[in-house]
This record gives structure tokens, C-alpha cells and sequence, in this order.
């Protein structure tokens, strides 16, 4: 088994579903005791926030190497990033640690190929929706066209993953929103939405949602202990 280096902390409500499905994950394939072999690395996420919101992306990749070395001296034998919007720095850490970090925008493009879909909604933070890093990369690699919400809904996502789901903070009006921004891209022609941040499967549910929704935590989370066991 490899050991899995997890860059958590962003926020720790995720990373805690993460080491959950991982360990769950192994025990159901190996059975008896078995339980994941890994080192966390949990990052203090009022810095990257308030260096997120300053576009300080500079400042961020520094960081973001600094300490995806620390798991490369803890031993990790590959990297795994706790949250879709820090991806945009995974080519960095990746040529720099020389360990391979398992890209979520891979894992979730190869579920929706998987799935037969070729256009699908984006949800997540302003940085992930707006920015290239995620939908490129499903374009270029899968083929896949991505459908982002309107700029007004793009502010509700942000606002409520920043001031309530980093927090632990559920509201069924929110929950609501994101609902009815979901059932908009629909409309536009998306047959799924990707829950591309780690913390909206918190507060979606695939029962609630109008259309299959991307899991980003569980598909990323259940690639890594593939990964590790070495599965084809």
C-alpha cells in the first residue's frame, strides 16, 4: 500500500470526510483491521483564505509547495490536495516534490465519462468556477463541456462556502439556492453538476438534486485508496 500525503485543513469539515471515506474505503476492500496508510497535512486555513481573497496566488503556490514537501519528508508516496480551488497549483507541487498528486479534476472527469455525460454544471468557488485550471482540464483531457452559473449565482456559491460550509454552518435556505442554481443549469443543457468544492456535499445530496451530482470528496477520496492499492 502507498502512502497517501493529504494537504488538508482547507477546510479541516472536508478534510475530516476525507480521512472517513479513505479509511472506510480501504477497510471495505482489504477487510479485517486494514486502515489507510497516510500522513496529514493540515494547513491553517485563515491564511489561505485571507491570501485567496487578496489574489495572492503567488504567495499561495509557495506555501502550497512548502508543504507538500513536508509529506514528501513524512514519507508520502503520492500527494492528494483536500480541496478542488488549491488544484490550480498542482502542476507546481508536482514538478517540485517529484511525487504525482492526483488531480480531482482527473478522478471527477473520468466519472462523468464513466457516467456517458459530456456537459455538466460547475459549482464552487468564484476561483474554481471562473478560472480555466478545472474546466480545461475537462475539455482538454475528457472532452467535457462545463456550464458555470450566472454572475449573480456565482456570488451566492462563494458567499455561502466561505461564510457558512467552512464553517460547519448548514442552511436549508441556502441548501434551497443551490437547488434552484442547479435546476438552471439543467435548463441549459448540463445532465449533472459537479460539486466542485469539497465542502457542497455537505449541504447537497444527490436525493435533493434534479439532475446526478459529482461528489468531488467521495470520487477523489475512494481514487486515492485505488491509487494507493495500486487497482487498475
Amino acid at each position: 500500500m502507498k502512502k497517501i500525503g493529504l494537504l488538508g485543513g482547507m477546510s479541516w469539515e472536508s478534510s475530516l470526510e476525507y480521512y472517513r471515506i479513505i479509511n472506510e474505503e480501504v477497510k471495505k476492500k482489504l477487510g479485517g483491521t486494514h486502515s489507510a496508510k497516510c500522513v496529514l497535512n493540515s494547513l491553517e486555513f485563515a491564511e489561505i483564505e485571507m491570501l485567496q481573497h487578496q489574489n495572492k496566488w503567488d504567495k499561495l503556490t509557495e506555501l502550497m509547495v512548502f508543504e507538500a514537501n513536508n509529506l514528501k519528508n513524512a514519507g508520502a508516496d503520492f500527494i492528494v490536495i483536500c480541496t478542488n480551488t488549491m488544484h490550480k497549483m498542482a502542476s507546481e507541487i508536482e514538478e517540485t516534490t517529484s511525487l504525482h498528486v492526483l488531480h480531482i479534476a482527473d478522478t471527477t472527469g473520468d466519472a462523468i465519462k464513466q457516467a456517458d455525460m459530456n456537459t455538466v454544471g460547475l459549482l464552487g468557488t468564484r476561483f474554481t468556477m471562473e478560472g480555466d485550471f478545472y474546466k480545461k482540464r475537462l475539455k482538454d483531457t475528457f472532452d467535457i463541456k462545463t456550464l458555470i452559473p450566472v454572475e449573480n449565482d456565482r456570488q451566492i456559491i462563494h458567499y455561502v462556502i466561505y461564510q457558512e460550509l467552512v464553517k460547519g454552518i448548514l442552511k436549508e435556505e441556502s441548501r434551497i439556492q443551490y437547488l434552484e442554481i442547479i435546476d438552471k443549469l439543467r435548463r441549459e443543457g448540463a445532465q449533472g453538476v459537479i460539486l466542485g468544492c469539497t465542502e457542497i456535499p455537505l449541504l447537497i445530496k444527490q436525493d435533493r438534486s434534479p439532475v446526478p451530482i459529482f461528489d468531488t470528496t467521495t470520487i477523489h477520496a475512494k481514487a486515492a485508496v485505488k491509487y494507493a492499492l495500486m487497482e487498475s
